[in-house]
């Protein structure tokens, strides 16, 4: 079907519609409601449940969603690893219920709360990290310092603490390629 015929299709139905019709009037402004949701709002209705996230250059994701901010998504997985998500890696997204959250403006103080501002949560906490790239690469260390659009990543290896020593070497990142970033789990002795 050619996209001009689909178009034409709908805008024929539009017109036929009976202005009169409550129930055809009620289901359109339904339709025209759902269609201003984002997904953040579709998924603010499933924290607390699992969910999949299928994501570029990181596969499935699974795990609890215990927060959804503006551009990330946090969940917990199997393992008791906070995984931090860049929203615009989210490819496709299985486990949802039929809830949807209120569609709203963000406040100010959520507007700022972006991938910049959980990354540079991680770099306070001095966390170890895996980092899931677009291209399915795997960066690993812990996280120095955030920029306007990247961030510096000292790699050292995941069981060892960030010391000078420890450290091979230093990358920076660009935040457009961050997939996933997930926290490790220090072995025990």
């Amino acid at each position: 079907m050619r996209w001009e015929q689909l178009f034409a299709d709908l805008e024929a139905q539009f017109a036929a519609q009976d202005p009169e019709d409550g129930a055809g009037e009620r289901a359109s402004r339904a339709r025209a409601e759902y269609g201003a949701l984002r997904l953040a709002d579709r998924l603010r209705a499933a924290q607390g449940w699992p969910v999949a996230l299928s994501c570029r250059g990181a596969g499935e994701v699974t795990g609890r969603l215990l927060d959804v901010g503006v551009d990330w998504l946090l969940l917990l997985d199997d393992q008791q690893r906070e995984v931090l998500v860049a929203a615009g890696a989210v490819r496709a997204v299985g486990g949802l219920g039929a809830e949807t959250a209120v569609t709203g403006e963000l406040g100010a103080v959520a507007r700022r709360l972006d991938l910049r501002r959980a990354l540079r949560g991680l770099a306070r906490d001095r966390a170890t990290v895996q980092c899931l790239l677009d291209d399915g690469s795997t960066l690993s260390g812990t996280v120095d310092r955030v920029g306007a659009d990247f961030f510096e990543l000292a790699e050292h290896p995941v069981d060892e603490p960030r010391r000078r020593g420890a450290v091979t070497g230093v990358r920076a990142v660009a935040l457009a390629a961050v997939a996933v970033v997930r926290t490790v789990r220090p072995a025990l002795d």
